[in-house]
């Protein structure tokens, strides 16, 4: 009554759910049923695979870095003012900006650090060419003493919902 076929799913079932319920029973429900549900069950796990490595894919080619800058010190709330801008335009527009977090160092604020997130390296690029970002750039150049650019990789990025806007009150 058994074949090779009924052993993978009876050691499938034995793996995924353990001994919570016998394997043979559900193994004995699904010979008693068609085989339609046997290939909507290979099917449905087939397309699960596909669609982790796809979203896998997706992270992967994520560009994310740190920007660490300095900022003149005359200048340092006009530099507030002009990147908090820039990064809520280029959020709210560009569907290729992820997110830009932009903070500062309580003990040093003109040491200022923003990370960002970019779907792809196509999506940063098409980012430096928007008019909000060139209108960031030129009004702030005069602003910066010094800018590093650190290209990184994720090892865990997490947040709860609650917080996920969290920005200043104007």
């Amino acid at each position: 009554m058994f074949n090779i076929h009924h052993h993978i799913i009876l050691r499938f079932i034995n793996d995924s759910i353990g001994s919570c319920v016998p394997a043979y029973l559900i193994l004995t429900l699904v010979m008693k049923t068609t085989r339609t549900f046997i290939t909507t069950f290979i099917f449905s796990i087939i397309m699960l695979t596909i669609s982790h490595n796809a979203a896998s894919a997706q992270q992967n080619e994520r560009k994310v870095r740190i920007a660490k800058i300095e900022i003149y010190p005359e200048y340092l709330e006009a530099y507030k003012a002009a990147l908090a801008e820039h990064a809520k335009t280029a959020v709210k527009v560009e569907p290729g900006v992820l997110k830009l977090q932009a903070v500062y160092d309580k003990q040093h604020p003109t040491q200022v650090t923003v990370f960002e997130v970019y779907a792809n390296e196509k999506a940063y690029q098409a980012h430096l060419k928007t008019p909000h970002f060139l209108k960031y750039k030129s009004g702030t150049l005069k602003m910066v003493k010094s800018l590093e650019l650190v290209e990184v990789a994720p090892i865990a990025i997490e947040i709860k919902p609650e917080l996920v806007v969290l920005s200043p009150k104007s």
